[in-house]
């Protein structure tokens, strides 16, 4: 691990709505190939770190790197077309737009017809009901399927990163077990994953490593495997 740079590099970031302050001093590494966890209650800064990575929000201290080179500072655009993307809270699809259409959007800065159509097929592999749904409009679809619709409109920008914004937000427990087994999944194809989620431990029992943020803090960073024995987290998260 020592020898390998990060993939994502959050170092001592702060942001500010106007003068309130949400993410204080933030440190968080991501490497390739891993899924990270970031866990925390509501109103934790746990969707603001992720804007922030977007750049929806501007830090207003510390730095933001993908790939060794600073982020912060350039526009949302820039960011995705160097291989970051968002499957966002509340899934947010297209609703009058077919399922193919939507898919088509996430990949609108892409050029490459033979890469998109390649892509296309391996979103239908991952989830073949999006197959059967094609011409269907997003907004007709339940709820775990405008999540698979989500993830795969996200992995059409064939990102290197992947960040995931409550993924199991409002789906019945069965269909949070497939969301989580298809994240692994994605992930053993190659994306590095990192995802803000509420369920800690769903999130825990598929993670690498996890970070855990108080009131916009850092208060815990480890090993899944260890997060997932801490007296303070299973007080806290894990409803033991």
């Amino acid at each position: 691990m020592a020898t390998k740079r990060p993939l994502l590099k959050l170092s001592h970031v702060d942001t500010h709505y106007g003068p309130i302050p949400i993410l204080r001093d933030v440190n968080i590494e991501v490497y390739p190939g891993e899924i990270v966890c970031l866990l925390g209650g509501n109103a934790s800064g746990k969707s603001t770190t992720l804007k922030t990575i977007l750049g929806l929000v501007k830090p207003t201290r510390g730095t933001i790197e993908f790939r060794g080179e600073r982020i912060d500072g350039l526009p949302t655009g820039h960011i995705v077309a160097r291989g970051i993307s968002i499957v966002p809270e509340n899934r947010r699809i297209f609703p009058e737009m077919t399922v193919l259409e939507n898919l088509e959007m996430g990949a609108y800065l892409r050029r490459d017809r033979d890469g998109i159509e390649e892509d296309l097929e391996r979103v239908f592999q991952l989830f073949p009901r999006l197959k059967e749904r094609l011409s269907q409009l997003g907004g007709t679809l339940s709820g775990g399927e405008q999540q698979m619709l989500a993830m795969g409109r996200a992995l059409m920008s064939r990102p290197s990163l992947l960040l995931m914004d409550e993924p199991s937000m409002g789906l019945a427990p069965v269909l949070v077990e497939r969301i989580f087994e298809l994240i692994q999944q994605i992930n053993r194809q190659g994306t590095t994953i990192f995802m803000v989620e509420q369920n800690a431990n769903m999130a825990l029992s598929i993670a690498d490593r996890g970070y855990v943020l108080q009131t916009g803090r850092v208060v815990l960073a480890d090993t899944a495997q260890n997060l997932l024995q801490n007296e303070m987290m299973r007080k806290a998260y894990l409803g033991t």
